[in-house]
Order: C-alpha cells, then structure tokens, then sequence
C-alpha cells in the first residue's frame, strides 16, 4: 500500500521526473505549466502516491459539474503491478462521488495497450465517441 496525499509544491520536481520515466511529457504539454493550472484549480485532486517518503505515483482528477476527468495517472515503472494505480484511482473516484459526480472520462493514447488495459480492469470501458481537441495556449 502507498500512502496518498494531495500534491505540495515541494513535490514538483520528483513528479515531473516521474512523468518523464513514464513517458508522459510531450514537447506541447509543459509539465510544470499543466501543475500549476491544476493548483489553481481544485488542487486538492491533484494526488501523489508515496513509498515512504518517495512519490512513485500520481494522478490528477477534476470536476467541471458534468463529468469528472482523470489525468497524469502514473506509476513509476518499477513499482507496476502492485496495486499502487488502482488504489489511487480508488481515492481519486471517491473524492469524486463526494462532490456527487456521476461520471469520470479519461483519454488514453491510442498506442498505450497497458494503460488501456488497466483501465478495463478497473471498470472502464470505451465510448463511442471522438475525442476532439483544441489548443488555446502553446507551451512549446
């Protein structure tokens, strides 16, 4: 079992390395631009998973009053398989269900076999749907 809080500032630096060995960061997401629209925005749902006094995982959840949304879920490749983003996403859904959100979307890249199972191991299941996007703010 880990030990989950919500992210502190101080944290910053071990999640964006975090990120990186997961493969998160793309060159059009700066992460420290993406921490800190999410501290000025229901920050509390920003959570870190700790090992001791080390973070291995993570996760960003939010609420916008229709659905719920999951971002930056990670685990630090040598701590998969252990339980460690199930139990986060377990307490990021029921921080959720406490503000009453009845839904959580999530994107994964198309080419993330893992992570798409993951998600159906935890009660996910692919909507039919398109998931669009537009850039309002370059980070690059």
């Amino acid at each position: 079992m880990i030990r989950i809080r919500s992210f502190q500032w101080a944290d910053e630096q071990a999640v964006v390395e975090l990120w990186q060995r997961c493969g998160l960061v793309r060159p059009w997401n700066d992460p420290h631009r993406d921490i800190a629209r999410k501290m000025s925005t229901q920050g509390e749902l920003f959570l870190v998973g700790l090992l001791g006094d080390v973070i291995v995982a993570t996760v960003m959840a939010g609420y916008d009053g229709h659905r719920g949304w999951i971002n930056y879920l990670a685990v630090d490749p040598s701590h998969r398989k252990l339980g460690y983003g199930k139990q986060l996403m377990h307490e990021a859904e029921r921080l959720l269900r406490v503000m009453e959100c009845p839904k959580i979307n999530l994107q994964v890249r198309a080419g993330n076999a893992d992570a798409l199972e993951f998600y159906r191991r935890i009660g996910f299941a692919v909507d039919d749907v398109v998931s669009m996007g537009k850039r309002l703010e370059s980070d690059e």
